[in-house]
């Protein structure tokens, strides 16, 4: 009779429970599933692609020559850069503009002004959409880049960045996805916010050739430092 008992609380303390805390589902549809897949997808393809490069370039540095291994430390160190941003990047691409609504929407109101918050929501719809390089101002946007509000002025590491009309450049993978950048940032919610604070959104039909000025400042390298030989950085 206990063990019947105890089995009987067991399986009530279950269902309670079950009750309780209902499983939460999914409730995205076919279509939003699909596109999450898609992602996915693409994502392990770029990192598959990524480890088979790293590995090609570890197979090289072994077996090469001290001439060649020289040669592909310097084409490493290139990449590199071009990758972080310290170099000028050409590509398709659009421009944005930031201005002011028209004085006959104001109303006698202040003209519109942009804030570090807006920015930074900005930027994070252009990369959900596709966007590979950024600049602001003409000053090229890294992952390291810091926007914020200094004594009432916006600055992107240290520029100025809040004077109207604010020109935003961005550059996609190609053109295609250029297109779908262009699309999608018509009708962004950025906008929405942006003309809250009497601000427009001039998005430019995209273009074959948008130049993107390489990261100015220097880059602080911070947590690392060489390795010795007993940690593996004897040759």
């Amino acid at each position: 009779m206990t063990i019947i008992t105890l089995v009987i609380g067991f399986m009530l303390a279950v269902q309670f429970q079950t009750v309780k805390k209902p499983k939460v589902r999914d409730t995205r549809d076919t279509w939003e599933l699909k596109q999450a897949l898609l992602k996915e997808k693409e994502t392990e393809l770029k990192l598959l692609s990524e480890i088979r490069t790293a590995n090609q370039k570890v197979d090289e540095y072994k077996n090469d020559s001290s001439q060649t291994k020289e040669e592909l430390l310097q084409e490493t160190i290139d990449e590199l850069k071009d990758e972080i941003g310290l170099t000028e990047k050409n590509g398709y691409g659009i421009i944005i503009n930031v201005q002011s609504v028209s004085p006959d929407l104001l109303m006698g109101e202040e003209q519109g002004s942009i804030s570090a918050d807006l920015l930074k929501r900005l930027i994070n719809e252009l990369n959900q959409y596709g966007a590979k390089e950024i600049s602001i101002a003409e000053h090229r946007y890294i992952n390291t880049s810091v926007i914020r509000d200094i004594n009432g002025e916006i600055k992107m590491d240290g520029y100025p960045v809040d004077g109207l009309p604010l020109t935003i450049k961005v550059i996609a993978a190609d053109k295609n996805s250029a297109e779908q950048l262009y699309n999608r940032m018509k009708v962004s919610r950025s906008a929405d916010d942006f003309f809250i604070e009497d601000l427009l959104l001039d998005v430019k039909k995209p273009q074959q050739k948008i130049s993107i000025p390489a990261y100015e400042n220097n880059l602080r390298i911070r947590y690392i430092k060489p390795a010795g030989n007993e940690e593996g950085g004897g040759s």
